[in-house]
């Protein structure tokens, strides 16, 4: 179990339900381990374990938080263990049961009625003159934008080796069809379908009208380099983690081979989840 410490402790009802899916897992003879945050929390110090080993060898990790939770839980678990999210936080895009649910989720979990919904995760290399500095996973998106003072920056970008355009913009979002809904969203960017096999490439507050978000082969290399490169542009993964960009260093972004694998407790209906989280159809 994988515990978001600041969102446990708002809950008044944490402890108690969490109690319960415990019981639950326990009379199912399930060894339980728990990261050492939500341990404390819960009153299991018996329970501690360290976040990495957490992913090492187990059936199923159980995420408390919202989505950006799930995020990092995907990162960590590199398609490893199967993830079910607990929803304690806002939309809950990717989390499939709320804290309420949770015990009866564990039992229908352990008698084998559930589903795994994998999706495309992303890898992303910096490089210079082909010598590797860094390479990191990504669920959502990875995104090249400055930082700072509100200035431009030109973000040429590549698919493939062709070069498909230098953006005079904020940045460039390459995301997943799961980030489809995240950041690339908020810049202007399509919905698709997380079982679609594609690259979203979405500049962002583009200086120029005719720059569009394009969408590419999920076979695609997405290349891109910030012609001013330096302390203030950076390579952000998931919105979670930052990495400065040197003069020279181009981030090399293709699917991986890791898939995230999502449990779910019925069959994922894509355009439900977008009518109620986005309030389609509402005044």
């Amino acid at each position: 179990m994988l515990v978001n410490p600041a969102r446990f402790a708002a809950n008044p009802q944490a402890p108690h339900l969490l109690a319960g899916a415990l019981r639950v897992l326990d009379e199912r003879g399930a060894v339980v381990r728990m990261n050492e945050a939500g341990a404390a929390l819960a009153h299991r110090p018996d329970l501690a374990t360290p976040d990495a080993a957490l992913v090492e060898d187990g059936d199923l990790l159980v995420v408390f938080g919202g989505d950006g939770t799930i995020l990092s839980a995907a990162r960590l678990s590199a398609g490893r263990v199967p993830i079910l999210g607990v929803n304690m936080g806002g939309l809950g895009f990717l989390a499939e049961v709320s804290l309420n649910d949770l015990p009866s989720a564990i039992e229908r979990i352990t008698a084998g009625a559930s589903l795994i919904d994998e999706r495309a995760m992303l890898s992303a290399e910096i490089s210079n003159r082909g010598a590797v500095r860094l390479e990191r996973l990504a669920l959502n998106d990875m995104v090249v934008a400055k930082t700072g003072v509100a200035r431009l920056v030109h973000v040429a970008t590549w698919v493939n080796g062709e070069h498909l355009s230098t953006y005079p913009a904020d940045g460039v979002i390459v995301a997943t069809p799961t980030g489809s809904t995240a950041y690339s969203l908020s810049a202007g960017g399509p919905i698709v379908h997380p079982q679609v096999d594609v690259i979203v490439v979405t500049p962002i507050c583009p200086h120029t009208l005719t720059a569009r978000p394009v969408v590419v082969s999920g076979t695609a290399t997405v290349a891109v380099e910030a012609l001013e490169a330096g302390e203030d542009v950076r390579l952000s993964v998931d919105g979670q983690e930052s990495f400065p960009l040197h003069p020279g260093e181009r981030v090399n972004i293709r699917q991986a081979a890791a898939r995230a694998r999502l449990v779910r407790l019925r069959a994922p209906s894509f355009y439900s989840i977008l009518r109620t989280k986005l309030a389609w159809g509402e005044r």
